[in-house]
């Protein structure tokens, strides 16, 4: 019978590559699919009880239905975090969203939160709430808008676009999210964020001498 120039018969060539194949496909098979997701506001009111209740939920009395949107899809990617989620965010007042942020930190998730100066001491802002919990928050000092809106789960998952964390942005506000893991993409707002969050420490802020 023939042989093949590497000296074994096309048979075994033929077994050879089958099992090479077989090899790829299930490594394919194992490797986790990119993670690329594209959320749109504005996002119909939604009851997120059973996502949010610490304990078994009960039934909800509210008339607001249980429903697959845009609000929450975000909720449930923020609570996909273990171990860390970092935000950069301007406008913070939905109340669904900081209920997520606080239980993640009750779960032992480390949330690091910047903010903007202005805006933390609006009327509804969750940030007072937040940085009553516990969780570490820093906000900047200077002029201009910390105008950055983005979170980052587990630092391998960015989440970010034009949405202000706001109920009027959330419910009224044409607005786009999107969800990543790609590492290119995520690397480099971790930097940002690690490059904010010291610049925002309160042991950098330098203040004005008073007279004496």
């Amino acid at each position: 019978c023939g042989m093949s120039p590497a000296g074994l018969p096309p048979a075994s060539l033929l077994a050879l590559a089958a099992a090479a194949l077989a090899v790829a496909a299930v490594a394919a098979w194992r490797r986790p699919r990119p993670l690329r997701e594209v959320l749109f506001f504005p996002s119909p009111p939604c009851c997120l009880e059973a996502l949010l209740a610490e304990a078994p939920a009960r039934p909800c009395p509210c008339p607001l239905p249980r429903a697959d949107t845009s609000l929450s899809r975000l909720v449930r990617r923020l609570l996909s975090a273990r171990r860390s989620l970092d935000l950069c965010i301007f406008s913070f007042t939905c109340p669904q969203l900081a209920r997520t942020v606080h239980l993640l930190h009750r779960r032992g998730v480390r949330v690091r939160l910047v903010t903007d100066a202005q805006y933390m001491g609006l009327p509804g802002s969750q940030i007072g709430r937040l940085r009553r919990a516990g969780i570490q928050v820093r906000h900047d000092q200077h002029s201009g808008y910390m105008h950055h809106k983005f979170a980052v789960v587990d630092r391998r998952v960015l989440i970010t676009g034009s949405l202000n964390w706001t109920t009027q942005a959330i419910q009224s506000n044409r607005e786009n999210v999107l969800v990543v893991d790609d590492a290119a993409c995520v690397k480099p707002f971790l930097d940002e964020f690690e490059r904010i969050w010291e610049e925002y420490n309160p042991a950098n802020y330098s203040f004005p001498k008073v007279g004496h």
